[in-house]
């Protein structure tokens, strides 16, 4: 029976209008997140997709201040150090309150990076980010990168 009745709502939504799942809306946050955000450098585009009191656990930038306005300087820095920045979605598993991805980080370093200056050598690494969402907008936020291979590539550690 339970078979039947999803098959009915998915052949009428099919034909009609029917909203988007929480897991299809958190797929759509994290895919306008990496490509007007990281992607495009449009900073302003926190303020919709991040919670006033979002929390990022990252370990690489220890206690930034919540919310927009604690991402949007960290944002800044790595597309300054990394004019061309470019994440290209990998994986992406979602469910109704969490999304988690896994992305490829790639650009060339022209610009100061945290007070490494600039080398001009291309990188590609590895991230996993997890997404805490909640009514529409990232709330917390763990992200682990292959920043081993990133030193390397930047020639920073042989």
């Amino acid at each position: 029976m339970r078979q039947i009745l999803i098959l009915v709502m998915g052949v009428l939504c099919a034909s009609y209008s029917c909203p988007p799942t929480p897991a299809a809306q958190n797929k759509q946050i994290v895919q306008r997140y990496f490509a007007e955000v990281w992607n495009s450098g449009k900073l302003e585009v926190l303020d919709e997709l991040l919670d006033p009191q979002y929390i990022n656990h990252t370990p690489s930038t220890p206690d930034p201040p919540p919310g927009p306005a604690g991402l949007k300087p960290i944002v800044a820095a790595i597309r300054k150090a990394f004019p061309d920045l470019h994440y290209e979605i990998k994986d992406l598993i979602v469910n109704d309150s969490m999304a988690v991805v896994r992305v490829i980080m790639t650009g060339t370093q022209r610009g100061d990076l945290f007070g490494q200056p600039p080398t001009g050598k291309k990188i590609a690494v590895n991230q996993i980010n997890i997404e805490k969402i909640h009514h529409g907008k990232i709330v917390e936020h763990w992200r682990v990168t292959d920043e081993l291979t990133l030193m390397k590539q930047l020639g920073i550690v042989q």
